[in-house]
């Protein structure tokens, strides 16, 4: 599906002329010529519902063929980061410092689901074996969670990047005898940008975070990526695993402070995202969306992208259906650090705002497209363009 952004009425009329590896857009004032990568073909017999949406633009429909395992991975998954018997640096995403220097894991384990004790019970004849018991990483063990890992602490509490803060607030609990402190007692935070990696879950046990560290093989070069397309792409990457794992598509954003933020709707992710910078005589004639989002938008090629719904929870709104999913065994919560999914949220919003008005809602949910200034196009079967990541 290809979108134009609405012609001033001197560009009229407009002539669309497709062709396998292009397209080019003719007014009386501009001609523009967009080219695809090769690996991208149109079939120009399939053009069809070119149609014009007062105040969107032009739309088209196109099929398309793309050869497989073309699209540019940028970012490793976490089980693709973390492997037993290899060395490697932990670095914080948002300043680059230095948080685990040099650790090598014996053992990198994925972790159960956050019910697997309840599980237990319907399985065994017997009480609980696990019953009141929490699955804690050795000395030189790595646990994987699907927006967390977990690492023994014992060795990492004095690394010069991190600090532990203990909030003064704490929560007495004198019939009991003991005084609880809050989960915001226990952050771990960067010491250079004061970002929170993580929480330390016991005395020996440190969570971190999959938004907020980057993690590579020792001795490779350590390369900044811009925080939005990261944070895009590693909750894309949850979402996919988690929906092909568990037939899962609906989301409960949230925050560690317990509050929730974001519901989320997948649609599907098997959506092709194709760019190209084109050519023209005149600039800025047929512009998509401002880049305000994306640094490497120069870049052109085709990225795999995930199309998703989503209501904003901020405020008490849509507090109602926030609390029928949270009592839904359906939606599955992904829990990161409060200001990662204000960072989501202001991606979505942000990008929301540049869909044209036809394109924003869909069912009262809003949509989420791909901000940038090139020439996009969304090969799929849907009208709604989502996408958090690549």
């Amino acid at each position: 599906m290809y979108l134009l952004s609405e012609p001033k009425a001197g560009n009229l009329p407009v002539v669309i002329t497709v062709a396998p590896g292009s397209l080019e857009i003719k007014s009386c004032q501009a001609c523009k010529m967009i080219s695809f990568p090769a690996e991208v073909r149109i079939v120009p017999s399939s053009c069809r519902g070119l149609q014009y949406i007062a105040g969107d633009g032009l739309h088209v429909r196109l099929q398309v063929q793309a050869d497989s395992n073309t699209s540019k991975e940028v970012i490793s998954t976490l089980s693709e980061s973390l492997k037993a018997q290899e060395r490697c640096i932990f670095y914080c995403q948002s300043c680059g410092e230095i948080i685990i220097k040099e650790r090598t894991f014996l053992r990198v384990l994925p972790l159960p689901s956050e019910n697997w004790s309840d599980l237990v019970e319907e399985w065994c004849c017997h009480p609980n074996p696990f019953a009141n018991s929490s699955l804690h990483p050795q000395n030189n063990d790595c646990f994987l969670g699907h927006t967390y890992f977990l690492v023994n602490s014992g060795s990492e509490l004095h690394v010069p990047g991190t600090e532990i803060v203990h909030s003064e607030t704490e929560h007495s609990a004198s019939e009991r005898g003991f005084t609880l402190k809050s989960k915001e007692n226990a952050r771990v935070i960067c010491k250079r940008c004061k970002a929170m990696l993580g929480e330390t879950v016991s005395s020996g046990t440190t969570k971190y975070y999959v938004t907020e560290m980057i993690i590579q093989p020792s001795g490779k070069h350590f390369d900044m990526i811009p925080r939005s397309q990261f944070v895009q792409s590693i909750i894309a990457q949850c979402l996919v695993e988690l929906s092909s794992a568990r037939s899962t598509f609906r989301f409960r954003i949230q925050g560690h402070d317990g509050k929730v933020y974001i519901l989320m709707w997948l649609l599907n992710s098997d959506t092709l995202l194709v760019e190209s910078m084109g050519n023209s005589a005149s600039s800025n004639v047929f512009t998509l969306f401002e880049d305000n989002l994306r640094p490497d938008s120069r870049s052109s090629g085709t990225w795999n992208a995930v199309k998703v719904l989503y209501h904003p929870c901020i405020k008490n709104r849509n507090k109602d259906l926030a609390d029928a999913w949270e009592n839904d065994f359906g939606v599955h919560p992904l829990t990161f650090p409060s200001k990662t999914c204000l960072e989501l949220l202001l991606i979505l919003s942000l990008s929301n705002a540049c869909l044209p008005p036809s394109l924003r809602c869909m069912n009262s949910f809003q949509d989420y497209p791909v901000p940038c200034n090139q020439n996009v196009f969304f090969f799929d079967d849907s009208y709604i363009l989502e996408w958090v990541g690549k």
